[in-house]
């Protein structure tokens, strides 16, 4: 990036600051119609929301029709899994104090990038000085990635790698020039905005299935002046959205990093408990994210992603744990652990039987500590998703609802929303559905 950018950069800066600032839930989704609260189809296009395409998350009208029916006046809202950060930059919109926990840390930035207030000028003065720092770096990439997996940067393993190697090194003195600043808020808004941009600039593609190779990716070279191109865009859009959501109702957030099911237990008190876990689906959703999270410099090394693995929800047997106990309480989830027994050595995984009662352990756990931080009458609203192995259905809305008990609660109401395709490892394209349950503390 040149000279005459970096100028161009402080021009647009000035020039946004002069804009129209809409500032309630309704300007921000600019009143669309959604055909299902359950997705996010749509939601890109959004302020705030377009700094990284996301495929697993609900509508941001999922937390406003939460708020205007709860039985109770909302003021604070907790969302276990924030994913995405859609509830709690909704709440900010719909000025409600937001509660956030997230376990990723590249995430947790992401979300925090989003609800943090900025001074436009120090935003402007140091992305110049990041352009300008970036510019005279030469990275040593075999030491910034020497415990990265190797087919993280060419040359790769067995010809397969996941960034050109001078598209690596436009990045990573990107990184390390970001990573230099003093202003660590605007670092962090840096940090996610490159992160949200490394699956364009990289030879995969990303969905939450899994990770997979661009058809022909490798006869195509790409352009490290990409890097400069997309990432300028990225910060343009994204201060853009900034400015002209500068005032929103609340500006206040609360973020705590960390395991869902730890952080539950000492939840502050809220009136309204609102998020989608992870599906018991098999499928390590660290996954998706493992491309930022080496690229960025989260994951110094394995066993940090081994940790990382094992802070997460039970939903998935891509790494060795122990398991917690299965609840007693529910019929349904007795039966179905039985049937799963039964075909335990058909199962891809026989760890499969252990995951599934160790996923709905892990989601009492955090329903009980939901229901501990609720006012009276409060009210918890999940989107869930079933899964299927060896045939035999988990329905996840049926049980959680026949746990709410345990959990001080009672179900309010159990409404299917969408239809899902299961993945490979479940059987095939056979169609799952997803469903809101809203429980109430009694």
């Amino acid at each position: 990036m040149s000279q005459r950018d970096i100028i161009d950069i402080r021009t647009f800066f000035s020039s946004i600051e002069e804009q129209e600032m809409p500032v309630s839930f309704d300007s921000w989704v600019s009143g669309r119609t959604v055909k299902t609260l359950a997705t996010n189809s749509g939601t890109s296009a959004l302020a705030f929301q377009n700094w990284r395409k996301f495929k697993e998350a609900f509508a941001p009208e999922l937390i406003a029709k939460a708020v205007s029916e709860s039985a109770v006046s909302v003021t604070s809202c907790l969302d276990p899994f924030g994913g995405s950060g859609t509830t709690a930059l909704a709440c900010q919109f719909l000025g409600i104090m937001p509660h956030t926990f997230e376990v990723n840390p590249y995430l947790a930035d992401l979300i925090e990038a989003k609800l943090t207030t900025y001074d436009i000028g120090t935003l402007a003065t140091d992305f110049a000085d990041v352009v300008r720092e970036a510019n005279h770096l030469k990275p040593d990439l075999l030491k910034l990635y020497e415990c990265a997996p190797a087919t993280l940067v060419e040359p790769g393993k067995n010809d397969r790698w996941i960034f050109d190697i001078d598209v690596a090194e436009r990045i990573a003195s990107y990184r390390l020039a970001i990573d230099a600043l003093s202003n660590r808020d605007n670092a962090r808004l840096f940090t996610a905005l490159l992160g949200g941009v490394l699956i364009d600039l990289s030879n995969v593609l990303v969905s939450g299935k899994g990770r997979r190779y661009r058809r022909g990716w490798d006869k195509v070279h790409k352009d490290p002046r990409q890097v400069d191109i997309l990432l300028l865009r990225a910060v343009e859009a994204a201060i853009g959205d900034i400015v002209r959501h500068a005032e929103r109702k609340e500006l206040r957030y609360n973020l705590a990093r960390g395991d869902s099911r730890e952080l539950i237990k000492s939840a502050p008190e809220v009136d309204l408990v609102i998020f989608s876990p992870p599906y018991p689906n098999s499928f390590d959703y660290t996954d998706v994210y493992n491309v930022e999270l080496w690229m960025l410099g989260y994951l110094a090394d394995f066993s940090i992603n081994k940790e990382l693995r094992l802070a997460t929800l039970a939903s998935h047997v891509q790494i060795s744990r122990q398991f917690a106990q299965a609840p007693r309480s529910s019929s349904t989830l007795e039966r179905t652990l039985s049937r799963l027994e039964e075909v335990r050595e058909q199962l891809w995984d026989k760890r499969i039987v252990d995951m599934i009662g160790g996923y709905f352990a892990d989601m009492l756990n955090v329903m009980q500590g939901s229901s501990k931080a609720l006012v009276a009458n409060g009210e918890i609203w999940m989107v869930v998703g079933d899964s299927k192995y060896a045939g035999i259905p988990v329905p996840v809305a049926d049980i959680l609802c026949e746990l709410a008990a345990d959990a001080n609660c009672a179900v309010l109401r159990k409404e299917p929303f969408r239809s899902m395709r299961s993945s490979a490892q479940q059987g095939g394209n056979e169609e799952l559905p997803e469903t809101l349950i809203v429980l109430r503390r009694v």
